[in-house]
């Protein structure tokens, strides 16, 4: 067994424990497998040891890898500028990184002018870093409204990246926050819109955010080692 392979057997049997001590079903969880800056054989490894999702934050990274492991399901989670829209739209199975209602429209028309319906999360920026990209949550359900008159997107659910402490604890209420934010929108029923994804928890993190919620946790460090 590869390095990759035990280092992600591990990363799953955290999920296991942490959803176990929540009452939750593991198989809700996704793992994520962030590939910044790991290499073609290190996604081979992840893809035999039973990855089947794999997410990029950089737009000629993430086409340049889907293109050569087009049979797994492809996430976009890095910041998303408006002139790299094109090269993502229809071809990643979920963009977690939406942060303003402006790339959400232009997600909206590359994608009808491709007719595709795109797939994406909301980012919400839970603790009003500003270093960090995303909406801030009081207005979340208003462009969460806005996409009911987009055909070119499906709004599936919100993102979050907590800040970086010592302790995962002391982010724990970033989690609870968005996940409590992302159930009263929910209960809203916006015109059959139906929110079902709370990405939230990296390799620091995702246990505690599994705990709070979370339906996908993005995982690089903890799949692919220390890296750079």
């Amino acid at each position: 067994m590869s390095a990759i392979a035990e280092r992600y057997d591990a990363v799953r049997q955290r999920v296991r424990d942490a959803a176990d001590a929540a009452g939750r079903d593991p198989e809700d969880v996704t793992v994520v497998a962030v590939t910044k800056t790991v290499g073609v054989e290190e996604i081979r490894h992840a893809i035999a040891a039973g990855c089947n999702d794999f997410g990029e934050n950089r737009a000629n990274e993430f086409l340049g890898k889907r293109g050569l492991f087009p049979d797994v399901r492809w996430h976009f989670v890095g910041h998303l500028q408006s002139n790299k829209v094109k090269d993502v739209v229809g071809r990643a199975d979920l963009i977690h990184s939406v942060d303003s209602l402006k790339l959400l429209e232009h997600i909206d028309r590359v994608a009808q002018a491709r007719g595709v319906v795109q797939q994406v999360l909301l980012q919400v920026n839970v603790a009003g870093e500003e270093s960090k990209f995303g909406l801030p949550p009081e207005d979340v359900e208003d462009v969460l409204r806005s996409s009911v008159e987009m055909p070119g997107v499906d709004v599936v659910g919100l993102m979050t990246i907590a800040p970086l402490v010592r302790s995962p604890e002391a982010v724990r209420w970033v989690f609870r926050r968005l996940a409590r934010l992302f159930a009263s929108l929910d209960a809203l029923r916006l015109n059959g819109i139906e929110l079902r994804e709370l990405s939230m928890g990296m390799t620091n993190d995702f246990t505690i955010a599994i705990e709070e919620g979370a339906t996908i946790v993005r995982v690089g460090r903890a799949i692919f080692g220390r890296r750079g």
